[in-house]
């Protein structure tokens, strides 16, 4: 039954990609892609188009983010469409709420389906954390999203939970709490390059990187690396195993 359900999901991640490339490399025109005027086309066009169905379009976004990250896949690039999209405030609730939800559902999937394989890579290297969750499920997983999920790719991040068996809702809701500040920047940092493209007449990397709604987002993403490495250290050292 595992084998095929993790069949089932392997090819219709696949199916997804290839829809999801398919639709962009439809509307985009490759040859214009060094043309910054193009860019201000596609910003024009696509703030129209949210414009008009905001509601609809947050919808749509919302429901392709759980099916995403559920079959694994990468957040980032969700982080800054949703930025461009809605904005800083808008797109970090979707964002934030929609990968929540994704993470849960991933998580469900591979508690009931794929436990034991789950167990089998990930245990042996993961053990020394069991005996922290064990004492705070809840303000340990909420560290854990906090610090970026102690360096683990996403994908392998939403369902490394599953050795220490954290309950549904701590997992929900330290994910969700947990999310907000990155989302937040990278978000921010969607939305800055939205509006360059909408205020500059043509490109300028100098430029783009003085614009403060750049500049300031990637300064708190430096910022909260340096403080999730601290915590890391401080919190998930070896020695409060």
């Amino acid at each position: 039954m595992s084998k095929k359900l993790k069949l089932f999901l392997g090819i219709s991640y696949i199916l997804i990609l290839l829809v999801f490339l398919y639709l962009i490399f439809s509307y985009v025109e490759i040859t214009r892609l060094d043309d910054f005027s193009y860019y201000k086309e596609l910003q024009t066009n696509v703030e129209n188009i949210i414009g008009k169905n905001l509601y609809v379009n947050l919808l749509t976004f919302f429901l392709f983010c759980i099916i995403w990250i559920s079959l694994l896949g990468f957040g980032s690039p969700l982080l800054l469409i949703s930025g461009i999209l809605f904005g800083k405030w808008i797109g970090t609730l979707v964002s934030v709420l929609s990968i929540s939800c994704g993470a849960l559902v991933l998580y469900l999937i591979a508690n009931f389906f794929f436990k034991e394989i789950v167990r089998n890579l990930l245990e042996k290297r993961f053990r020394k954390y069991i005996s922290l969750f064990k004492k705070n499920e809840f303000n340990y997983f909420l560290a854990f999203r906090l610090t970026g999920g102690l360096g683990i790719p996403f994908g392998p991040q939403n369902v490394l939970p599953v050795i220490f068996n954290i309950k549904i809702k701590n997992y929900f809701f330290g994910s969700f709490l947990g999310f907000i500040p990155m989302f937040f920047i990278w978000n921010s940092i969607g939305e800055g390059l939205n509006e360059y493209i909408k205020e500059a007449d043509n490109f300028s990397f100098f430029n783009l990187i003085l614009n403060s709604e750049i500049y300031i987002p990637i300064l708190l993403f430096g910022i909260v690396i340096v403080v999730s490495a601290i915590l890391k250290k401080k919190i998930f050292n070896e020695k409060n195993g």
